[in-house]
């Protein structure tokens, strides 16, 4: 094995022991008879310390290798209240397992500077810095939390389709692709297709799906490609979903605090577990109008907007009852007022990061609702057809991925939330 202890699992217990770590090299520096090497792999960093007259010079001489070089390195831990762990390595051998051939483009330690773009280029090596590596720690944590909880509640994971042959939400950007002699498209959602699994029976599902929307929008907050958390439940209604999306909002925010403390502290996150207050869409627009704002009835909310719903009512707002002509096809209005419908978003921190509704489950008012909107009723047949066999009431949900990561990781750009990020002037590496 090329090491036998990660660096964060070294502490003053192994005073005296050997240990093998491997990893980059994040600095050197020479003073005088003594070289300090610090030493970076996923989990931290540590000092190793060579020094003339006990370590050979043939090692000293190899301590002094380019930043970023990949080595293994074998020595013995040293309690040394001086050195910032409170630990040290003195060397006894060290090895370069691949010398660069490349120029680094940038600065990982962070004391220069690196444009994003710069970053994005060359995202290998952005991954070595502790920021970028904590944000992908807690991206982590997020998904697992997603699924554990929601299996503790008896969802069960599913798979839904990347490709189709219609536009899921209705929409006009969409990435068409070839598909043999047909065209077809990339999913803006697994959205019928989880609705499909519980009017099969599964009842209660999730999925994690990437999801592929060709907005032409270069912000902060959009991407062409990004992954959804989804879930679909049966025999329920919006409120249902409603319940099931706050408890797992702060099961997930919980897990992060509890399980990502340092790298919460690297980025200087103080992440604290939220109220989540519910509202209307129309108690949201009338509040929105008392701070002066230029907003109507059928507006949907911009980013402004969003910012001061959560100055108003706080970091995590549910906002339900949407207008319905805002809404997907497939959103059930309600029974008294067909202008409003059964459906909601989660605003975090002056960002929608969820949206979801009952679904329509009646075969005859989802073709109705169909061809209002202009879509051909055929090329959604196969969903149709299947609310006239039995199909219970149903509702759900999705979080974007990156959104909520961006939000917990305290990120301007979403960008930074992305592992390999896609927006309309990127597609590499």
């Amino acid at each position: 094995m090329l090491r036998n202890y990660f660096i964060n699992d070294l502490n003053e217990s192994l005073d005296g022991k050997e240990v093998v770590l491997a990893g980059w090299v994040h600095e050197v520096r020479a003073l005088g008879k003594i070289t300090f090497l610090i030493l970076r792999d996923k989990t931290g960093l540590v000092q190793v310390i060579g020094k003339a007259g006990i370590t050979d010079k043939s090692i000293l001489d190899a301590m002094n290798l380019p930043k970023e070089s990949v080595i293994q390195l074998k020595g013995l831990l040293k309690i040394n209240k001086e050195a910032k762990r409170g630990f040290e390595i003195q060397i006894i051998d060290i090895k370069n397992l691949n010398p660069i051939a490349s120029l680094i483009p940038f600065e990982v330690t962070g004391k220069v500077d690196a444009d994003q773009e710069v970053r994005l280029d060359f995202r290998y090596i952005d991954l070595r810095r502790i920021e970028t590596t904590a944000i992908f720690d807690i991206q982590s944590v997020i998904l697992d939390s997603f699924r554990s909880s929601l299996s503790s509640k008896g969802f069960q994971e599913i798979r839904t389709p990347c490709m189709v042959e219609e536009a899921t939400e209705g929409g006009a950007d969409l990435f068409s692709i070839s598909y043999f002699d047909k065209k077809a498209y990339l999913a803006q959602s697994p959205q019928l297709y989880k609705q499909l699994a519980v009017i099969g029976g599964m009842d209660k599902v999730f999925t994690v799906s990437p999801v592929f929307r060709a907005e032409k929008s270069n912000t902060s907050y959009h991407l062409t490609e990004i992954t959804q958390m989804d879930i679909e439940m049966g025999f329920s209604d919006h409120n249902d979903a409603m319940h099931i999306l706050s408890e797992v909002f702060i099961d997930i925010i919980t897990n992060v605090k509890n399980k990502n403390k340092r790298s919460l502290e690297i980025l200087g996150m103080d992440l604290q577990i939220p109220n989540i207050n519910t509202i209307t869409y129309l108690d949201a627009i009338e509040k929105l109008k008392e701070t002066g704002m230029q907003i109507k009835f059928g507006d949907d909310f911009n980013r402004e907007a969003e910012a001061e719903i959560s100055n108003i009512f706080g970091d995590a707002v549910i906002i339900k009852d949407f207008p319905t002509e805002l809404r997907a096809f497939y959103s059930m209005p309600h029974k008294d007022d067909p202008k409003l419908c059964n459906s909601f978003d989660l605003i975090y921190k002056g960002l929608e990061i969820s949206s979801g509704a009952q679904r329509i489950h009646e075969k005859e008012l989802l073709n109705k609702v169909i061809i209002n909107r202009g879509m051909d009723p055929k090329k959604f047949e196969f969903y149709t057809n299947a609310m006239g066999c039995g199909a219970p009431p149903h509702a759900g949900w999705s979080i974007g991925l990156e959104r909520l990561t961006m939000k917990l990781t305290g990120q301007k750009n979403i960008r930074e939330a992305s592992l390999f990020p896609r927006d309309p002037k990127r597609l590499k590496p």
